[in-house]
């Protein structure tokens, strides 16, 4: 099976056309019409997981974000984006990234995170504007009520997250309604508060952003990684679904840069 085969059946899944305009979705770097030796499942590229590519005689490699965000004016191995380039063609492997699409799915990066949470999913929070069922983040409801400290704890211990930051909790606060964006999604804010969600689960809240939630709505930041760990189990049902003559590996490389004392 070529690469090329593999790669269309993740863009039925998630069509590149959804990819935000900041984005650079697709093959990075690479032959798409090679034929599949092995494949490696990852959320980043680093050289870390080129070399473990090697190692398992892989020669595709998908992850959720992009090697590649901005031009690379010069590849020589003066940076790790350009080394992981390089590695990359000396090996012959073709590295593709799955991004803003998936999150942006229907059973996507959010749609997962929301499962493993035992939220039953009622739409996109921020949906596009062509009625696609495509979207960012979703909205959806708990199957009962739950304590707002508890529930958070369980979100802690069930995507192993280090820690959770979070706006005040008024005592007894309940949460019903739950609005969640894997990812970067503070801009989302409004459309969480609009649905009269309880909390809103995002990551990369700022300081100064965390005033935003004017008391209206549990804002919490769970973690940019732990909020996208499960995209890779996506990638892994939809490679696996073509019983072809390859192994799909998830990968063993750490590569969330974030660490907790």
């Amino acid at each position: 099976m070529k690469i090329r085969e593999i790669t269309q059946e993740i863009e039925h899944f998630a069509p590149l056309r959804y990819q935000e305009s900041y984005d650079n979705c697709g093959v990075q770097v690479g032959h798409p019409d090679d034929e599949i030796r092995n494949i490696l499942l990852t959320i980043d590229i680093t050289e870390e997981v080129i070399d473990e590519a090697i190692q398992k005689n892989c020669n595709l490699i998908i992850s959720h974000h992009p090697l590649l965000f901005f031009g690379l004016k010069k590849i020589t191995p003066d940076t790790p984006i350009a080394r992981c380039v390089i590695k990359a063609i000396e090996n012959r492997i073709t590295l593709y990234s799955c991004h803003t699409n998936i999150d942006k799915a229907p059973q996507g990066v959010s749609y997962r995170t929301a499962i493993k949470l035992g939220i039953s999913v009622e739409k996109a929070l921020c949906e596009e504007p062509d009625e696609s069922g495509f979207g960012l983040g979703i909205v959806g409801n708990l199957p009962q009520e739950e304590d707002a400290y508890s529930f958070l704890r369980r979100v802690k211990e069930t995507l192993n997250i280090g820690s959770i930051r979070h706006t005040n909790i008024p005592d007894g606060k309940k949460i019903k309604r739950v609005a969640l964006c894997g990812g970067a999604g503070h801009e989302f804010l409004r459309n969480a508060i609009q649905e009269k969600a309880d909390i809103y689960l995002t990551s990369d809240i700022k300081y100064h952003q965390f005033f935003d939630a004017e008391d209206r709505i549990i804002l919490a930041d769970f973690g940019h990684f732990e909020s996208e760990q499960f995209t890779k189990e996506i990638f892994y049902e939809i490679v696996s679904k073509n019983n072809a003559k390859f192994a799909t590996y998830f990968s063993d490389s750490k590569t969330n840069p974030i660490n907790y004392i």
